[in-house]
């Protein structure tokens, strides 16, 4: 087989993981990334941290995928996920009291695996990935403050 003809199989195969494994993850039993979205809109303040940290690991599984895959797009919107149920999670926590450290936990990892990430993408995608780290380091500094302020919890 041809250089070309090796490159087309390993994106077939790997487009083709990407399609069935959403029906894998239905089949053991784990929720969707939109029936966890929905899940989070009806739980009460205090369990949606959880939630929102798991769809924001998700897509960054995700997002690497897209980003190994050379979708930058797909892996972009993927990126704004991440960011957006993380700012959530932390939102959450901070208002209830709850989770704060599973949640500070759980960015710290997400962070380091974007950093990782960086090195890993494209120099035209880098910053796109920095951003995204730089986003994770203030929603933990902000979720950190909370837990270890002066004042003590509220």
């Amino acid at each position: 087989m041809t250089r070309p003809g090796i490159w087309r199989v390993a994106v077939w195969g790997f487009m083709l993981a990407m399609l069935a494994e959403p029906a894998g993850l239905c089949a053991r039993g784990e929720p969707t990334i939109d029936e966890l979205k929905a899940q989070i809109s009806h739980a009460e303040v205090r369990d949606r941290p959880p939630l929102c940290i798991k769809v924001s690991e998700r897509q960054l599984e995700a997002a690497d995928k897209f980003y190994a895959s050379g979708d930058s797009e797909a892996a972009k919107g993927a990126l704004t996920d991440v960011v957006s149920f993380a700012q959530q999670a932390g939102s959450y926590s901070i208002q209830s009291h709850k989770h704060e450290k599973q949640s500070e936990i759980a960015l710290r990892k997400a962070a380091r695996k974007l950093a990782d990430l960086k090195h890993a993408v494209s120099v035209e995608d880098q910053q796109q990935v920095q951003s995204a780290i730089d986003h994770l380091e203030k929603i933990r500094d902000d979720l950190l403050q909370a837990m270890f302020s002066k004042g003590g919890k509220k």
